[in-house]
């Protein structure tokens, strides 16, 4: 049975980090707001609570995926998955937010009704339950950008044939006994990379099997930097000074990498090539096709693969699967790869607002249709934001400063006694360019059609640059114009045909 529905200011779909870094900008800075979070799983954390596969990690230093307002205090920079996990517990715990959650329910759909102004939400139990329904004044989607449900993997032929185990890392099998097997990962991206070395460890013959090689860097999984920092200043003042030198770092790093990618991607190589012995063909497995950051470098924690590889205990074969055998993988080379597991790193499967239903005034919502306004909003989309982080930088970076503008947003539709704000987009004929470019990682190829489409100029564009961004979101006008104000006219409980539009100051 149906509960009754839950009116609340803003409703965010999400309990990861996103949708609990949203929450905690909410309580800081719109206190006079109600939420609620709404997250499919029993507990918070979003990929930090559904990746269990061995060495779990973050490919992005904590200072800048951690949170701005709450510093990261552990020694390792390079964070384990159940140390994320715990902060993002801590960051609920801080601010209050766990109460607010609605864990294992799944927002199917949301419809905005013009007639009252509000989101109707509705989320279904996954244990089979009561759906629960809320109407909420803005709706603020931090799903994430993949798919929980099933990781990608492409149909490889002989499949059936194998004797042993496949496993994609998204549906780790808990307690998997691999000691002592031969396993090939398949993969060359950073799932592929954390899992590799750590399986080597634990006593697993590990061969990363690749078609095309990626970079790597590696980088102290305990920052020099900020250990020496936190010796002569407070915390906070440590954990800022660091994040902004780690922000800078990547901003450098990016770009100097489309300006100079050859002179970048040579020396990546030669720091591959110092630590590997000459044994090893760098050359084949370590030299990409593409420039640097056309897709994510690989971020290898205190050197830990090119260890792997020179103990003997792992190995990279560059080359393409034909078919599998009872035995293993049968490449199209010749070579045949004896296997006990097989494990396919083979990526995501990358969905619009976590799948969800969204439509306007019953109208289902295209978003491969509509252009992003500022990074944040759709056009012609009421009271709607979103998170999608950085491919260049860490995403939490994204997740502060798009809570800032939601917040600023909501204060200013208080201010203009407003209750709906919808970019307008007033050129019919804005070119549809693709959400990201120069970016080449398949999980985007997949995905065109269903992304949100950039513009050719400011708001409808997103920049891929946190400086720029930052300035628009936390400083730049909301009232820009583009930002359309209204306060509909009701009567009774009845919309009226008109409603107030409210001019820009």
């Amino acid at each position: 049975m149906a509960q009754a529905e839950t009116t609340i200011d803003v409703l965010i779909v999400g309990a990861g980090l996103s949708g609990i870094g949203a929450a905690a900008h909410l309580t800081m800075q719109c206190p006079n707001k109600s939420y609620a979070i709404v997250e499919q799983r029993a507990d918070m954390g979003g990929t930090w609570d559904l990746f269990r596969y061995p060495g779990i990690r973050s490919d992005s230093d904590m200072h800048t995926l951690g949170y701005r307002f709450k510093p990261w205090l552990h020694e390792k920079t390079i964070a384990d998955g159940p140390s994320i996990h715990e902060y993002v517990h801590e960051t609920a715990d801080e601010y209050g937010i766990s109460p607010h959650i609605h864990f294992g329910h799944k927002v199917i759909s949301a419809n905005w009704s013009s007639a009252d102004a509000r989101w109707h939400i509705t989320a279904k139990a996954v244990d089979g339950g009561a759906e629960r329904h809320f109407a909420a004044r803005f709706l603020f989607m931090c799903a994430g950008y993949y798919d929980y449900d099933q990781g990608y993997k492409p149909d490889f032929a002989g499949e059936g044939d194998f004797g042993g185990q496949i496993i994609h890392p998204q549906h780790w099998p808990k307690d998997l006994d691999y000691a002592g097997k031969k396993v090939t990962v398949i993969g060359s991206g950073a799932t592929a990379v954390t899992i590799v070395p750590v399986m080597a460890q634990q006593g697993a013959q590990v061969t990363m099997l690749q078609r095309s090689p990626t970079y790597m860097v590696s980088r102290p999984a305990i920052d020099p930097f900020s250990k020496f920092v936190r010796k002569i200043m407070p915390e906070k003042l440590a954990y800022a000074l660091t994040r902004w030198r780690n922000i800078n770092m990547q901003r450098f790093t990016y770009w100097y990498a489309r300006r100079n990618p050859a002179k970048l991607g040579e020396r990546l190589v030669n720091m591959a090539r110092e630590a590997l012995p000459a044994s090893v063909d760098v050359d084949t497995h370590f030299v990409p096709k593409y420039g640097p950051w056309e897709q994510r470098l690989c971020l290898i924690p205190d050197s830990d693969m090119f260890t792997a590889i020179t103990e003997g205990k792992a190995e990279v074969v560059t080359d393409h699967i034909d078919h599998f055998t009872k035995t293993g993988i049968q490449l199209k080379s010749g070579k045949h790869i004896e296997s006990d597991i097989i494990v396919t790193a083979t990526g995501l499967n990358l969905v619009t607002m976590g799948k969800t239903a969204i439509s306007v005034d019953g109208k289902a919502v295209n978003f491969g249709e509509h252009f992003n306004y500022k990074g944040v909003m759709f056009n012609d989309i009421p009271n709607f934001a979103s998170v999608f982080g950085y491919i260049n930088a860490s995403w939490t970076l994204k997740t502060d400063i798009v809570a800032d503008y939601v917040c600023r947003l909501l204060w200013k539709m208080d201010d203009k006694n407003a209750l709906v704000a919808t970019p307008v987009l007033d050129d019919p004929d804005m070119p549809k360019l693709p959400f990201v470019t120069d970016f080449s990682s398949g999980y985007f190829a997949r995905s065109f059609d269903t992304l949100p489409k950039n513009g050719d100029r400011h708001p409808w564009r997103v920049l891929q640059n946190y400086a720029a961004e930052k300035k628009i979101l936390t400083q730049d006008p909301i009232d820009d114009g583009v930002m359309v104000f209204s306060a509909p006219h009701f009567v009774g409980s009845h919309h009226a045909d008109s409603e107030t539009l409210i001019a820009a100051e």
